[in-house]
């Protein structure tokens, strides 16, 4: 099998995108692997040709695959991020990468090495060296692979602005993830703190307000 029979497999799958920012809908019998779902597309993956994945969008958000096919260009090949390989008119082929998310690492109580604080720190670094602004970078977003990061989803990398998720996450990691490493985090737990911070108030946010809610939440949770 090469990338023809996949595509074929993929041409079965329909993806649609959901209101107030949920996860897509998958609908479709295929004999692909679903290995991601996000907001504008889920991935997929033949165990036939393990070392792809396809990324196949809904059709309301192709001009979103196409800001991120240009951004992958932009980035070109690189350690710190999945490398494309190619493009359909509603998928791209990306490199498949080995790991868990931070999400579920949380999740899971799966140690997170500060290593991989470094590790995005300088893959932003390198995607502003191509003319990127590196932004909407989470939880879901960051692999974690033998001790080391590797960036998930680009497609808001065009984009002006600081969202400052990460300087966020960074923050809390080093004030907080202490009382949090290694203990499994329910899923509750992790989704309501989800839900709050794209439910709040940008122009009036504070970390250290939402930092305490959130430690009293996760404590409630245990």
């Amino acid at each position: 099998m090469h990338w023809e029979t996949a595509i074929e497999e993929l041409q079965k799958i329909t993806v649609t995108s959901n209101s107030e920012n949920e996860l897509v809908t998958i609908k479709g019998v295929h004999d692909l692997q679903c290995v991601g779902v996000g907001t504008d597309a889920a991935v997929f993956r033949s165990l036939q040709i393990p070392n792809y994945a396809f990324k196949l969008y809904s059709d309301d958000k192709i001009e979103i695959k196409e800001r991120e096919e240009y951004v992958y260009n932009q980035l070109g090949n690189t350690s710190y991020f999945p490398n494309c390989h190619g493009s359909g008119a509603n998928f791209l082929i990306l490199s498949f990468e080995e790991g868990v998310t931070l999400y579920d690492c949380i999740v899971k109580g799966i140690h997170i090495p500060e290593r991989v604080i470094e590790d995005v720190d300088d893959a932003r670094d390198y995607a502003k060296s191509k003319g990127l602004n590196p932004r909407d970078i989470h939880l879901k977003n960051i692999l974690l692979h033998q001790g080391r990061a590797k960036l998930l989803d680009v497609s808001e990398y065009t984009q002006e602005g600081n969202d400052m998720r990460w300087d966020y996450l960074k923050k809390g990691y080093y004030d907080y993830y202490h009382v949090l490493d290694g203990r499994p985090i329910p899923l509750w737990v992790v989704e309501t703190v989800r839900k709050w911070y794209n439910q709040s108030d940008r122009t009036q946010f504070s970390f250290q307000e939402f930092a305490q809610k959130v430690m009293t939440l996760f404590r409630f949770g245990q």
